[in-house]
């Protein structure tokens, strides 16, 4: 897997606000009313669209070189990086809710001494599983 990835964005300026496409990934589109919120919004799509498609084993295209890429009247294009183990990181550290069931006598002893729940799972978790050290 590559460490970075560039590919160019288009930014199509509306009446109604800023739409984002890359030529190069046809399922990384998003939208923005101004032009800071489409560059944000441009990574996170890019960021996003890559994780998925390295989790699913489908293959990245090269990026079209900058030059190539034609632009209408309304349109501007925009290069945007992305630094794969920091995303990977984030997704792979992402919070996911569970929702589980205990006697209600465990809930109230455990809730009267202020017990972390999600702290208590993980710790039990990892123990079970005999994970010595953070993933």
């Amino acid at each position: 897997m590559k460490e970075s990835y560039e590919f160019v964005a288009i930014f199509s300026y509306e009446d109604d606000g800023i739409n984002i496409r890359f030529p190069d990934l046809e399922e990384a589109i998003s939208y923005a009313e101004t032009t800071k919120e489409a560059l944000k919004n441009a990574k996170e799509v890019l960021e996003l669209v890559l994780y998925n498609r390295e989790e699913e084993e489908i293959k990245i295209p090269k990026s079209t070189p900058l030059e190539k890429i034609k632009c209408k009247e309304n349109e501007k294009t925009v290069t945007v990086s992305v630094w794969m183990p920091l995303v990977r990181n984030e997704m792979e550290e992402q919070a996911v809710k569970k929702t589980l069931t205990i006697p209600q006598w465990l809930n109230k002893l455990a809730e009267a001494q202020n017990v972390n729940f999600s702290k208590v799972l993980q710790s039990a978790l990892k123990e079970y599983l005999k994970i010595k050290r953070i993933l």
